[in-house]
């Protein structure tokens, strides 16, 4: 083909048609400044090269269905992958009100619980005003998708705080009192830091690392000669460190700032700067001032969100904490210097805006339903009874109509520890934590005796809930079943799988290659 230069809207139209899905003008913009495809320009117009947009789609999307099922199977269900979605529409309204690992994706859920979503499905799992029970809740992607959905929904977790955030996506709130309480805090917050030498030392920080990283990390020239390999990144990044450390060594000095706390006992202590923890300390005093107890829980949600985002780590290790970072770094993420936080507030009224909208957002498609998170064990909790103590009317609903089906992603065996990942907010609340209640637990590993211990938990959870359930109910456990334990799960639990659908899971970052899939086992009552 006859190479053509696109100007940015001419390449998000040509894109659009190309992928056969909206691509806005910002991603093409994106493409350039993280070195996906190169700049080019005439006459101070941005353009980009037809045949570098077109190389660029299809190493990463047209042959990625082909490139999965060669090294999953053919059996995979590529509709199930919702590649059509944009990460927007896959973290839409209340769920990315907190950062949460492991779970699903909403599509997912509407795919098996909504009887309309697709033509191609040749039975029918839900309807309308049924309950659907979420037993493993996480940060309850099932309960909020039944509420849109005109469902009821109870979930279960066995994490208080997980309980927390699945409640409060879930909870009707006044909106006007959420925006007056943060706006209130925000000013508070304001007035304390004011007068800080760590507001003075961040501006001329951040003046430093914009002159150096124009000089030594242009964009978007520096990241585009980066994916060419006309640059080695680690010896270039460890020589620009150790050139820019004697600045920010000087700054520190200057307005002598406390780079760690003295104490070192606990999460909070260990990975916040003494300016950070101050402020997270204020604000949560703050926070107990609130009286209305459903705004009070939303804004507390809002601070968790703040400081899982100003620990002392690097942009590209958020999700898995190494060592502190109290030093300007090279930032492999975004190409240049960047620097630990020193203040919460950014964060802090970023995330209060993006809740309020969010709240906002969900209210629309929300239907007056019943949903609720149980903070307890699956595997010996009285559901019908726990759900009369919190909310009797949706007690009776659900002893009167019983509940017709789970929906769930059980933990994997030996993957993640889902209280540690939280470990900042059971900290700062003050929460107890049951680690040791966790099914497939990280410390137990993927030993054989892990293994036993797992089919035995999710076993456990199944024959408990089975008493609540329709006995024409649908069991939906989405899985990475590769050490093949949920035909033993269904046989301790006395039912039988009739169906399963094994889904590609698409990378979420270009580094990240490998071909992934898991599948949903439909089990039903032997």
């Amino acid at each position: 083909m006859m190479d053509e230069l696109l100007n940015i809207k001419e390449a998000s139209e040509w894109a659009t048609q190309y992928l056969g899905k909206d691509v806005s003008p910002s991603n093409i913009s994106y493409l350039i400044q993280y070195g996906r495809i190169k700049k080019m320009g005439e006459n101070g117009t941005t353009q980009v090269s037809q045949k570098d947009l077109l190389d660029y789609y299809k190493s990463y999307h047209s042959s990625r269905e082909i490139s999965f099922k060669e090294r999953l199977g053919d059996d995979l269900n590529w509709a199930l992958s919702f590649d059509q979605y944009k990460e927007a529409e896959t973290t839409k309204h209340v769920h990315r009100l907190h950062p949460y690992k492991g779970k699903f994706i909403p599509q997912l859920v509407e795919y098996f619980l909504d009887d309309h979503i697709d033509n191609f499905k040749t039975e029918t799992y839900f309807e309308k005003g049924d309950i659907v029970l979420d037993p493993f809740s996480g940060s309850g992607t099932t309960m909020v998708q039944a509420c849109e959905l005109g469902m009821h929904a109870v979930g279960i977790d066995i994490s208080v705080f997980n309980a927390l955030i699945g409640n409060c996506k879930v909870v009707r709130y006044d909106i006007a009192d959420v925006r007056k309480e943060t706006e209130q805090i925000t000013k508070a917050l304001d007035n304390f830091i004011k007068n800080s030498n760590a507001i003075e030392f961040e501006e001329k920080l951040l003046q430093e690392l914009y002159l150096f990283n124009n000089r030594y990390f242009p964009v978007p020239d520096y990241k585009y000669r980066l994916r060419k390999g006309e640059i080695d990144e680690t010896k270039y990044a460890v020589e620009k460190e150790k050139l820019f450390l004697p600045v920010f060594e000087r700054l520190v000095k200057k307005y002598n700032i406390q780079l760690r706390q003295e104490k070192n006992k606990t999460f909070l202590d260990k990975w916040y700067s003494q300016h950070i923890r101050n402020e997270i300390d204020f604000v949560f005093e703050e926070i107990k001032k609130i009286k209305n107890t459903n705004t009070k829980k939303i804004i507390s949600v809002i601070l968790s969100r703040t400081i899982r985002s100003c620990r002392a780590t690097t942009h590209a290790d958020l999700a898995t904490l190494l060592e502190p970072v109290t030093t300007t770094y090279y930032c492999s993420k975004h190409g240049k210097m960047c620097k630990p936080l020193f203040s919460i507030m950014k964060w802090w009224k970023t995330y209060a805006k993006d809740t309020i909208s969010r709240l906002q957002q969900f209210d629309k498609l929300r239907t007056d339903t019943f949903q609720l998170c149980l903070t307890g064990d699956s595997r010996n909790m009285d559901i019908v009874e726990q759900i009369k103590k919190k909310n009797p009317a949706f007690g009776q609903l659900v002893k009167k109509q019983k509940i017709k089906g789970i929906f769930s992603s059980p933990p994997y065996v030996g993957l993640i520890d889902y209280h540690e990942q939280h470990a900042y907010a059971y900290d700062l609340f003050g929460f107890e934590r049951k680690d040791e209640l966790e099914i497939g637990p990280l410390f137990m590993g993927q030993t054989l005796a892990a293994k036993q211990n797992y089919i035995q938990g999710i076993s456990d959870v199944l024959n408990n809930c089975k008493s609540f359930l329709a006995d024409d109910c649908h069991v939906f456990l989405v899985a990475n079943d590769k050490y093949n334990m949920y035909p033993a799960i269904a046989e301790n639990a006395g039912m039988k799988i009739v169906n399963r659908f094994k889904r590609p899971v698409l990378n979420r970052t270009e580094k990240d290659k490998t071909a992934y899939s898991e599948t949903i086992f439909h089990l039903k009552r032997r």
